[in-house]
């Protein structure tokens, strides 16, 4: 049935020398549309199956390109079929050199930023149904990660409420960011609002409180995942080059929410609530790591105030300075009023910010950069990504740290032209002398348990990586927090 049978063999090999499971942080589902249509008509009627029809059609036609030829076909047909069928995936996960994997959506990546709303939540209650209906009995192996919908604090609550009270599923996958129409336009030209995109965070600048669904997650113990892509933003809106809009477009999406989450102070005041950010690699966020500890030490507000607030100018110093190396327009005489010496390059202005960006995650020293990051944040690598080794190479990281990055096969995508190649592709970083045979254990299994065993202890009870995952308690590998305890401690608005 295969062509290429070298994979299968490199997977037998790397399964006989390793004695923990492998579970995989990302795999996905390909939705058979005639089947979405039946939960959407259910759910809204006729009239709304027919709107959702009508926009499918114009998702071919917009102005950017987006993904085609997206799915393994030909020779690898199975892959498609196995990515659609939960019964298939399940008989052939093992063959993948897989034993658990966690399965996300594909339609649920463009829902997520739909405008209209009834049709937004319709679409997000009919994938969440139909995953519980089609992954349920198949619980042992794989689980299905609700799509939720974040317009409103109001109507993400709703849908995780929804989705794991009562389908009972288990984690949860939220978009980068906010996307609407600019207001102004909306309210004078409505014609012309869908023309229009206005782009914002969860937490810096938003005028909305997400608060209680970040508390919510943890009540309800669902850590929080996230394709952030960002291929509807202005510079990658090619109408002819898929590959130009996509390359980094998660990266740089993740990257926004990941920095919004820390600087809006969500991991200051949810202190156990862990994040994943599939699909975009793990070198942005050591970059982000590492800016924002490098930023704190020359941002933070004693540094400002020590040494860059403008009334502590020495003008007598600048004055000299000018009369020894100035000429006829750089003069002492000039230097010498006060006024322009404050704005020679201090860009000083009165007005009622506050100096302190740090305040929202409350952090008082470079250490604490390091202690809100690095234990809520996970990040999704797919496994021929080179740069996986960023994150488990602790020298290029402030206080030596090395990133939880997460096995994440991508399969059922392009990306993954068969399902037995990621498992072997992840090894060649070990082959290569990139990561350590630690580093890989990590990365294929003890991180993203973590992930999501710190959020619910029995997660994993009944699957077949229980017993491996409850090791990984025992030994104190893994720290279960207290959930109750932090969420009961003052806020950084309180």
């Amino acid at each position: 049935m295969y062509q290429v049978g070298e994979p299968v063999e490199s997977v037998s090999k790397i399964r006989d020398a390793i004695d923990y499971p492998i579970i995989d942080a990302d795999a996905h589902v390909i939705e058979a549309r005639f089947a979405l249509h039946d939960f959407v008509k259910q759910i809204a009627g006729p009239d709304v199956l027919k709107a959702f029809e009508a926009r499918q059609e114009r998702r071919n036609k917009t102005a950017q390109r987006n993904g085609f030829w997206a799915s393994p076909s030909g020779e690898m047909t199975i892959d498609r079929a196995t990515v659609m069928l939960p019964g298939l995936y399940y008989e052939r996960l093992a063959e993948a050199g897989i034993d658990f994997a966690f399965i996300y959506t594909s339609e649920g990546l463009s829902a997520q930023q739909i405008r209209e709303p009834e049709m937004r939540q319709t679409l997000h209650r009919a994938l969440n149904m139909l995953y519980a209906d089609m992954f349920g009995p198949y619980a042992d192996r794989m689980t299905a990660s609700a799509v939720i919908p974040m317009h409103s604090p109001e109507e993400a609550l709703a849908e995780l409420e929804f989705a794991v009270g009562e389908l009972g599923l288990k984690t949860v996958s939220i978009p980068g960011e906010w996307r609407g129409p600019v207001p102004e336009v909306a309210a004078a030209a409505p014609e012309l609002a869908d023309k229009t995109m206005e782009i914002h965070s969860f937490t810096i600048d938003s005028e909305m409180d997400y608060d209680p669904f970040w508390r919510r997650c943890v009540e309800l113990g669902v850590a929080i995942t996230g394709h952030g892509g960002s291929q509807s933003t202005a510079r990658r809106m090619s109408p002819d080059n898929f590959v130009y809009n996509r390359l980094g477009s998660f990266g740089v999406g993740n990257e926004h929410l990941c920095r919004s989450m820390f600087m809006g102070g969500v991991t200051r005041r949810f202190p156990t609530l862990n994040f994943g950010f599939l699909e975009g690699g793990v070198g942005w966020a050591s970059a982000l790591y590492n800016d924002l500890c490098e930023f704190w030490e020359k941002r933070n507000v004693g540094y400002l105030k020590d040494h860059m607030d403008p009334a502590k100018l020495n003008v007598e110093l600048m004055v000299a300075m000018f009369e020894k190396y100035g000429n006829d327009y750089l003069t002492a005489e000039r230097i010498s009023i006060r006024e322009n010496a404050d704005n020679l390059f201090s860009f000083h202005w009165e007005d009622d910010r506050s100096l302190d960006d740090f305040r929202f995650c409350q952090a008082v020293s470079e250490e604490d950069i390091r202690d809100l990051f690095i234990p809520n944040f996970y990040f999704g690598c797919e496994a021929d990504d080179r740069m996986n080794a960023v994150g488990f190479n602790s020298e290029l990281n402030h206080f030596d740290v090395k990133l939880k990055a997460l096995f994440s096969s991508d399969i059922g995508h392009w990306d993954v032209p068969d399902i037995r190649l990621p498992v072997a592709e992840a090894h060649e970083l070990v082959e290569k002398d990139l990561i350590t045979d630690d580093d890989f254990r990590s990365f294929m299994f003890k991180n993203v348990a973590e992930l999501h065993v710190q959020m619910d202890p029995d997660f994993f009870k009944g699957t077949a990586v229980e017993d491996a995952v409850q090791k990984l308690v025992d030994d104190g590998e893994i720290i279960l927090p207290d959930h109750k305890a932090a969420l009961t401690q003052p806020s950084a608005a309180e």
